[in-house]
């Protein structure tokens, strides 16, 4: 039996705080019809990880936002990852992972560790900071231009530019105008930045455009290819950051837990994951009718996925409100799941694997300074402000 739920994922009062209204949704059935949207919703992390597995019910070519690609003009050209489907999928696909390889990822680690070290070593014993600008942004900043090649003037466009991007999967509601608003000037500077004589030789970005020249994409696709990266490879990066230094400022034992036996940090990246819910939602289209218990969806109907919902239900995950770095949190839905994973999900997570290595030995407890300030976006939930105290130990 379809259940028909009065609940607006993109109210601002639900934006704000989602998770205190995912329990509702995820207990109302298995699958539920939201009227304020148009679209069915599943919340629970069964539902979820399958429709996410199922590529060839659950479309992404027609967009993995609100807007029906198949109806609307999307806002940019579509991601040639993210919003297709197989063949094109897969021939963009396994050409990105060639170039953004784990060997080449490795490689500059040692760099991305002592940078890692320096920022932190400046913010411990410094008083209360904003750990959004200082950490979060700042270290992402430093170190992900460099590895696609990107230019050195404006690269502060990247978060302006990533936050119009994830409001533009929600409805055309006043966060998205606002967004573009503020991004023109962004939108531009990323545009101009992907083509070929604005990349620096041996960067990812050049890579791709060496894999146009061999013939594995055209060069017009090689230039949507390298825009993919800044997408991918920032705004997810900067609140999985933000989000794990505030995780351990709420779970202080977690983070003596994990000063006591360090070899946790991988585990205690995935929690952050699971637990924060970076990436709140994405949406599918059905290429067919399908049953999903139970309940019919309709060919064509947009389906949305309640990814944090299920990274915090109850049915799969034990205690999963609470943050702790032990948990084998692995099967979570944070960066997606099946064909359509995120592209720089290994970038975020070594990333964050730096900056919580280097505070490890340095910070002795972090303190919250003051409340965190959420900004409110149609898909992450962003920390806007994180006053924090690093206590040197």
């Amino acid at each position: 039996m379809m259940i028909s739920l009065d609940f607006d994922p993109f109210d601002p009062a639900v934006l704000a705080d989602p998770f205190a209204h995912h329990a509702a949704v995820r207990d109302a059935g298995p699958v539920v019809f939201l009227p304020r949207i148009g679209c069915f919703a599943m919340a629970r992390h069964a539902e979820v990880q399958a429709a996410l597995k199922d590529f060839e019910t659950f479309l992404s070519g027609r967009g993995v936002g609100l807007a029906d690609f198949n109806r609307e003009e999307p806002w940019r050209p579509p991601s040639l990852l993210l919003e297709t489907d197989p063949p094109v999928h897969d021939r963009t696909r396994g050409l990105m992972n060639r170039v953004a390889s784990l060997a080449s990822l490795r490689k500059v680690m040692p760099e991305w560790q002592a940078k890692a070290e320096d920022l932190v070593a400046g913010l411990v014993g410094c008083g209360p900071f904003d750990a959004v600008p200082a950490v979060a942004e700042a270290f992402p900043l430093s170190v992900f231009p460099d590895l696609i090649g990107l230019r050195e003037d404006g690269r502060e466009h990247l978060i302006p530019y990533g936050t119009v991007a994830f409001n533009a999967f929600g409805p055309r509601n006043a966060l998205l105008a606002e967004a573009m608003d503020r991004a023109q000037a962004a939108t531009a500077w990323v545009a101009e930045s992907c083509r070929r004589e604005h990349l620096r030789p041996g960067g990812w970005g050049a890579q791709v455009y060496e894999a146009a020249d061999r013939g594995e994409c055209s060069h017009a696709e090689a230039e949507r290819l390298v825009r993919s990266f800044l997408t991918a490879g920032v705004d997810t990066t900067v609140n999985g950051i933000a989000t794990a230094i505030h995780a351990f400022a709420r779970f202080p034992a977690e983070w003596q837990r994990l000063r006591a036996d360090p070899t946790l940090v991988k585990r205690a990246v995935e929690e952050s994951l699971r637990w924060g819910g970076t990436v709140q939602t994405f949406f599918r289209t059905t290429a067919r009718d399908v049953d999903v218990a139970g309940v019919g969806i309709p060919e064509g109907s947009k389906v949305l996925l309640f990814l944090a919902a299920a990274n915090r239900d109850p049915r799969h995950w034990n205690d999963p409100d609470r943050f702790d770095v032990t948990r084998q949190a692995s099967g979570h839905v944070g960066f997606g799941f099946g064909i359509h994973q995120c592209l720089g999900q290994m970038v975020a997570r070594m990333e964050a694997e730096a900056v919580i290595g280097a505070m490890i030995p340095r910070v002795a407890d972090i303190r919250e300074a003051a409340p965190a300030r959420r900004r409110l976006n149609n898909t992450l939930h962003a920390i806007d402000a994180l006053p924090v105290e690093f206590i040197p130990a």
